[in-house]
């Protein structure tokens, strides 16, 4: 592939520190406040001191609410009209791979590695409890045309059902476990991907999913599109599983999507995708850094 770029590590390293002007992003990326992976923190922030963020995102964002609107309305008359997953993900493999730039596309690939994991997590650490999970893990443009976005939103209602059906029958609860099995859980920064830096390549990730948003609405049923919306707010339950087997909460107060029981208007699905996105990062991070712990002090689990 030509014009590829593998993440620009030395970004932050750049940046003059002006005490009359310091740089927002310089400040969030030297805080070490909120556990993230170092790679994923780079790439976000300097995807938020993009031109993009600056010059495209107020315009797309705009025209992004007006579009949705139109489609509401022709949805509300006509819910199960224009479905097709195979041409959405087409237009979305299309579009990562020729309009955003390397820093989103590494922060929405690296994000299906990351909501995998953690649900293989949970659904390894439950004493009594046998369950299988579905991985997402793509590695190039090509697996997004498998339906990846809509089989992620799938996958975690279905984790759901499975996992607490499976608890009630069993007559088991989710409790501190007492040998953490951390295995599935990948310590690689994930930059091993090249993805295209042409001159198209220059959108941010929320510009990008606030772009992306109409086509999702468009070629989705109403149900799927509100569920996969709605599916944000998930970040809550998924966040109580996790603090229960680890036994430790504190990462609950980094979970901004919640209240799953009171859903959220479509029309803000870009910006809280954004806060999901990072709610996973900061909880895999916590994940990497107990095994990292575990390997310290030899207490390791054996893989599967």
């Amino acid at each position: 592939m030509k014009d590829t770029l593998i993440l620009d590590t030395n970004y932050f390293d750049t940046i003059n520190h002006d005490h009359r002007d310091p740089n927002p992003w310089l400040a969030l990326y030297l805080d070490n406040s909120i556990p993230i992976n170092d790679t994923t923190k780079k790439a976000l922030l300097a995807d938020n001191d993009s031109k993009s963020v600056r010059f495209l995102q107020p315009i797309i964002s705009f025209f992004s609410k007006l579009l949705m609107f139109a489609i509401h309305v022709l949805k509300f008359f006509f819910p199960r009209s224009f479905n097709s997953p195979k041409i959405l993900h087409r237009i979305l493999s299309w579009g990562m791979k020729n309009f955003l730039s390397p820093h989103a596309n590494l922060l929405i690939f690296r994000h299906f590695h990351v909501g995998s994991e953690i649900l293989q997590f949970i659904a390894g650490n439950i004493e009594g409890l046998e369950m299988k999970t579905s991985p997402i893990k793509p590695i190039d443009f090509n697996c997004v045309k498998e339906n990846i976005f809509l089989d992620h939103d799938l996958n975690l209602y279905n984790f759901a059902i499975k996992l607490n059906k499976n608890l009630k029958e069993k007559d088991l609860q989710i409790g501190r476990a007492k040998k953490l099995n951390l295995s599935m859980i990948s310590e690689d920064q994930f930059n091993h991907i090249e993805f295209p830096n042409r001159w198209s390549n220059i959108l941010d990730l929320r510009s990008a999913i606030e772009l992306f948003t109409p086509f999702y609405q468009f070629f989705l049923t109403s149900n799927d599109f509100v569920r996969a919306s709605n599916s944000l707010q998930l970040d809550e339950t998924i966040a109580i599983y996790a603090a229960k087997i680890l036994g430790t909460p504190a990462h609950l107060s980094l979970v901004n999507n919640k209240h799953p029981m009171v859903p959220a208007s479509t029309f803000g699905a870009a910006y809280n995708l954004v806060l999901h996105g990072l709610a996973a990062e900061t909880l895999h991070e916590i994940l990497v850094q107990t095994k990292l712990d575990q390997a310290e002090n030899n207490i390791l689990y054996p893989k599967d």
